[in-house]
C-alpha cells in the first residue's frame, strides 16, 4: 500500500476512538486496556498462522518498551477527559509534532525544515480556532491540563521509538510484542486503581470490541506500516488531522452540530499539514568566479 494512503486510512480509523470512549461512558483505564487487550487477541491467530513470533532480543524490548508508553498515553489521555473539557484536552494531546521536531533536532540534530515548523505552526493555529481561542485564555494550569501535556509526550515518545525500529521488524510482529506489553501494563494498572473490568452492558462490550478492531489494530498496523517510509515528524504532523475527523464524525454519528469556528479550524488545520509535505525550491548553484 502507498504510505501516504495507509496514514489516512490509520487516521481515519484511530478518529473513531473518542466516539467509542463517549459511547462507552465507562472507566477510561477500562476503555484503554480492552482497546488494546481486544485487538491483540485478532492478531494472535494471524501471528500463529503466519508464525509471526520470530524477533531479536534488541527488537523485543524496543517494541515492548514502545507498547508499555503507547498504553501510558492513552491511559494518561484518558484520565485528562475527567478532569477538563474533551476538546482542550485534545489539542494540548496533540501536540506531539511540537515535541517530535524538538526530540530529532536535540537528540539526533535533525531539522524539521522550515516548511515543517510553518505547517505546524499553521496546524496548532487551527486547532486553536477549531476548539476556540476563548477556552485557551482563561485555562488554569490544573491536574488535567498537566495529564494532556505528559499524554503528549507519551504520543511524541511513542511515534520516535516506533519510527527507529519498523525498518527492521515486520509490522505484524512488532504489533503483537508492542500491544501485548500494553495490555499487560494496563492491566496492572487497573489493578492498582481498582476499576472495574467486567460486569459490563452488551453495547459497552460492542464499543470495546470497535475500539480494539477499528482504533487499535487497523488504525495501528496502518500508521506503523506508514512509518516505516516516512519520516517521523511528517507522520506526527499529520495526525493533528485526527481531531479533524473525530469532529466530522461525531457530527455524524452523535449528531453534534459543527460550529463555523469548528470548520474554518479544520480547513486551517489540513491546510497546515499540506504545507509540511511541500517541497522546498531547490537553492539555484552558486557561481564561481
Amino acid at each position: 500500500m502507498n504510505p501516504k494512503l495507509s496514514l489516512v486510512i490509520g487516521i481515519l480509523c484511530i478518529s473513531f476512538s473518542p466516539i467509542f470512549v463517549k459511547l462507552a461512558g465507562v472507566s477510561p483505564i477500562g476503555c484503554a486496556f480492552y482497546r488494546v487487550f481486544f485487538a491483540w487477541l485478532c492478531l494472535l491467530p494471524y501471528c500463529i498462522i503466519k508464525k509471526k513470533f520470530k524477533v531479536e532480543r534488541k527488537q523485543l524490548i524496543i517494541a515492548i518498551t514502545a507498547g508499555i508508553i503507547f498504553a501510558s498515553d492513552v491511559a494518561v489521555w484518558n484520565l485528562s477527559l475527567l478532569k477538563i473539557s474533551a476538546t482542550v484536552s485534545t489539542l494540548i494531546a496533540n501536540l506531539a509534532p511540537v515535541w517530535v521536531g524538538l526530540f530529532s533536532f536535540i537528540l539526533f540534530k535533525k531539522s524539521g525544515g522550515v516548511l515543517f515548523w510553518i505547517g505546524t505552526a499553521i496546524a496548532i493555529l487551527g486547532m486553536i480556532v477549531l476548539v476556540g481561542y476563548q477556552h485557551i485564555l482563561h485555562l488554569e494550569l490544573n491536574a488535567g491540563i498537566l495529564l494532556a501535556v505528559l499524554a503528549s509526550l507519551f504520543y511524541a515518545s511513542y511515534i520516535m521509538v516506533t519510527k527507529n525500529i519498523m525498518a527492521g521488524i515486520d509490522v505484524f510482529t512488532f504489533m503483537f510484542y508492542s500491544m501485548l506489553g500494553s495490555s499487560v501494563f494496563l492491566l496492572i494498572v487497573n489493578s492498582f486503581v481498582g476499576a472495574s473490568i467486567m460486569h459490563f452492558s452488551l453495547k459497552v462490550w460492542l464499543c470495546f470490541l470497535g475500539m480494539g478492531i477499528i482504533c487499535q489494530l487497523a488504525g495501528w498496523l496502518t500508521i506503523n506500516y506508514s512509518l516505516r517510509y516516512l519520516e517521523s515528524t511528517k507522520v506526527a504532523i499529520t495526525l493533528l488531522s485526527q481531531t479533524v475527523f473525530a469532529a466530522i464524525l461525531a457530527a455524524i454519528l452523535l449528531n453534534e452540530k459543527l460550529e463555523f469556528n469548528e470548520i474554518a479550524g479544520s480547513v486551517i488545520v489540513l491546510g497546515g499539514i499540506a504545507v509540511t509535505f511541500l517541497k522546498p525550491r531547490n537553492q539555484p548553484n552558486k557561481v564561481v568566479s
